[in-house]
């Protein structure tokens, strides 16, 4: 079968990186797909994403009313590209904080594995450009998620990450509760646990070089919130049976 590569892109307020992020995915992947989900970003992300749609039939948009939560926004994404025929699914950011070079290697991936994870914290991974109180939130929270979860995949909040299609259309019913970055572990913790298998890919993550970040101390307090939820879920399914 073919593969059908769609790779998905949540926005609010990119118009600065938007086109940079499009052009240099389609070099290293000229057949992929790309669907940009925008969030109504009042900067004009939105109305830039159908301009460009206009003049390049691989890029699709997707408009939301409001800004809704990384969350919300990638299970609305993945609907769409599912109802497309996506073979492959990518989550990735729009400000080249996520190396598109990378892309070969996670799709490459999946002819072995049901999913993969751009990961900073295996052999060969790191950040790049990133103050210190921001790696403190990054790995605190993935030290935190390891110990809770005791999962086989160490970087559980990163965001750059391929899915065999199969994979997301069977998470659709999964019960979700964060709209942060929490999302990432949550997608994750499920996959692993309705037994599909991962790989960790080693990528450098690179400080956006335009715009502003959205992470924060509230959305590290929700996924941390969440985590302890798994765990809690899990051992008392666990009692259950």
């Amino acid at each position: 079968m073919d593969k059908v590569i769609w790779i998905c892109i949540p926005t609010y307020n990119e118009v600065e990186n938007l086109q940079r992020t499009t052009r240099r995915i389609w070099e290293v992947l000229p057949d992929a797909q790309i669907l940009i989900i925008d969030d109504a970003s009042p900067d004009g992300t939105g109305r830039l994403a159908d301009d460009l749609a206009r003049k390049d039939p691989r890029l699709g948009v997707l408009h939301r009313r409001e800004k809704a939560g990384l969350g919300a926004a990638y299970l609305a994404g993945f609907r769409e590209v599912l109802a497309r025929g996506a073979t492959h699914i990518v989550q990735m950011d729009a400000d080249l904080s996520h190396n598109p070079s990378i892309l070969p290697m996670l799709i490459d991936a999946l002819d072995a594995h049901d999913f993969a994870v751009g990961s900073r914290l295996v052999e060969g991974g790191g950040v790049e450009g990133w103050a210190w109180y921001r790696q403190l939130i990054s790995r605190l929270g993935n030290l935190y998620a390891d110990w809770m979860l005791n999962l086989p995949i160490r970087d559980l909040t990163g965001g750059f990450n391929a899915y065999r299609a199969d994979v997301l259309a069977r998470l659709d019913d999964r019960r979700f509760e964060t709209t942060g970055y929490g999302f990432q572990i949550e997608l994750k913790w499920f996959a692993l646990t309705m037994g599909f298998r991962g790989v960790e890919v080693p990528i450098v993550f690179q400080e956006r070089e335009l715009g502003h970040s959205k992470m924060s101390f509230a959305i590290f307090g929700e996924a941390a919130w969440r985590v302890w939820r798994l765990r809690t879920e899990a051992a008392n399914d666990t009692t259950k049976s």
